[in-house]
C-alpha cells in the first residue's frame, strides 16, 4: 500500500491556522485541568479580520465555516467575546448565514435574557448592512423578543425594521407585516390602521393574496376602533 506523504507547505494556511488555534485550547485546556480547575477552556479574544483574510490564503468562506464550528466547541461562552467573533467571522464571509443562524436560533435562546439581548442586539445590526440578504434572522429575533423576552417594544423595533428595510421579492408578507401584529398587541390599534392604509396607498403590493388580507384587515380593526369609540 502506497502513502500519499505531503509537506507540510502543501497545506493551506487557513487550515494550519486552525489546527494551531485548536491546539492552543487544548494545550490551556489540560494546564487548567493539571492545576485542579476542571471548568472548559475560555474563549480567547477574536483576531482581527486581517489576520483571518491573511491566514486563509483566499479561502474565506471555507476558514469562516471552520471559524464557526471551533466557536461551537465552547459551551457557554463569554458573550462579549462572542460577538466580537461573529462578527469578524461574518466580515470574513459576509455572504454566509452561519454567524446570523447561531446568534438569532443558538445563542439568543438562552435562558439568560442580558445575554439573549445581545446575540439580538448583534443580529440588528448586522442586518441593517444588508437587509434583502440576512431579513430571516432578524425576523426570527423578533418572534424571540415578542415571546420569550415578552418585550413587545424590542419585537416592534425589529419588526419595523424588516418593514422598512426589506425590498427584495420572494420575502414572505408575514415578514413584512410583523409590526402590524406587534401594533395590535400593544392596543395601538391607530397605529395599526394607519400602517395598513399606508401599504395599500404605496403601490408596492402586487400580490393579491397580501393585498385581500391586508384589507380585511384593516376593516377588522376599524370594527374593533368603532366598538371602542376611538
Amino acid at each position: 500500500m502506497t502513502i500519499d506523504v505531503r509537506p507540510v507547505s502543501a497545506v493551506p494556511r487557513w487550515v494550519l491556522a486552525l489546527l494551531a488555534l485548536g491546539l492552543a485550547t487544548q494545550v490551556a485546556w489540560q494546564a487548567r485541568r493539571d492545576n485542579g480547575a476542571a471548568a472548559a477552556p475560555e474563549l480567547p479574544p477574536a483576531p482581527t479580520v486581517e489576520a483571518l483574510r491573511l491566514a486563509s490564503f483566499g479561502e474565506r468562506e471555507a476558514l469562516a465555516r471552520l471559524a464557526m464550528l471551533h466557536l461551537q466547541s465552547y459551551g457557554t461562552p463569554d458573550y462579549g467575546r462572542l460577538i466580537d467573533w461573529l462578527e469578524v467571522i461574518l466580515k470574513l464571509d459576509p455572504r454566509s448565514q452561519y454567524p446570523l443562524f447561531s446568534a438569532a436560533r443558538v445563542y439568543a435562546e438562552t435562558g439568560d435574557p442580558a445575554r439573549s439581548r445581545m446575540a439580538l442586539e448583534f443580529v440588528y445590526r448586522q442586518f441593517l448592512l444588508d437587509p434583502n440578504r440576512r431579513w430571516p434572522s432578524l425576523a426570527h429575533a423578533a418572534l424571540l423578543a415578542k415571546h420569550r423576552l415578552k418585550d413587545l417594544q424590542l419585537a416592534r423595533r425589529y419588526a419595523q425594521a424588516l418593514q422598512r428595510h426589506v425590498s427584495a421579492s420572494g420575502v414572505p408578507p408575514w415578514a413584512k407585516q410583523m409590526e402590524i401584529f406587534v401594533l395590535e398587541d400593544l392596543n395601538e390599534l391607530d397605529a395599526a390602521r394607519i400602517l395598513i392604509g399606508s401599504l395599500l396607498q404605496s403601490g408596492s403590493l402586487n400580490d393579491p393574496a397580501e393585498l385581500r388580507f391586508l384589507k380585511q384587515r384593516l376593516e377588522e380593526l376599524e370594527r374593533r376602533l368603532a366598538k371602542e369609540g376611538r
